[in-house]
């Protein structure tokens, strides 16, 4: 037994990872949704062909934005 653990202090845990954790634990089934929300918004496949036609479309940008043409 090491003299170290005798003075060591327990792990700070902020308030709010202590609110998320509380959440969590009152509300078991938040992963899941959390989970089902992520895959409707970032996991949607790309249709490769529509992109393509989008970059295509695309206008440069000029190097004065807000400057307005005299």
């Amino acid at each position: 037994m090491s003299l170290l653990s005798i003075f060591r202090r327990p792990d700070y845990c902020s308030d709010t990872t202590h609110f998320i954790n509380q959440l969590k634990n009152d509300r078991p089934h938040l992963d899941a949704a959390q989970q089902e929300a992520r895959a409707l918004l970032w996991d949607a496949s790309v249709d490769r062909h529509v992109l393509k036609e989008f970059n295509a479309g695309r206008v440069d940008q000029t190097p004065y934005v807000y400057q307005t043409k005299a």
